[in-house]
């Protein structure tokens, strides 16, 4: 479990559940760059009490994760009085047909498959919390 630096006024805060270090870096460089606020999990557990802990905007769960998977983590989440309205972006290397169907069934909120394009990236997760410094 990590949090990063102090939370900034104003600042959407975004749960980034992913094990695999480059991804991580990457999406977390992105979004600081663009004014979120980020909190980093490695495992589905770990983002399970983070979510409880610091209620993020956005959740962006990878599917593949090392104790739990991703989507059995998203059920969780949304099971969870204080965590289920918490929307919840797949961020997957999951991309055949049907992939994104199943994924949102299964609870998750939006879909994004790996590799990630920046521009549709930043689209959807501004539709779901608006920019990094706008208030809900």
């Amino acid at each position: 479990m990590e949090a990063t630096e102090p939370p900034r006024p104003g600042a959407k805060r975004i749960l980034i559940v992913e094990d695999n270090e480059l991804n991580m870096k990457l999406l977390n460089d992105v979004l600081e760059a663009y004014g979120y606020e980020v909190i980093q999990a490695r495992e589905g557990g770990a983002a399970l009490t983070l979510a409880k802990v610091y209620r993020p905007d956005l959740i962006l769960m990878d599917l593949q994760l090392p104790d739990i998977s991703g989507l059995d983590a998203v059920r969780r989440l949304k099971a969870a009085e204080e965590t289920r309205g918490i929307p919840v972006i797949a961020v997957t290397a999951f991309a055949m047909a049907g992939d994104e169907r199943n994924t949102l069934e299964s609870g998750c909120d939006g879909y994004v498959a790996k590799p990630i394009m920046l521009g549709p990236f930043l689209q959807i997760v501004e539709s779901f919390i608006g920019t990094a410094g706008q208030l809900s």
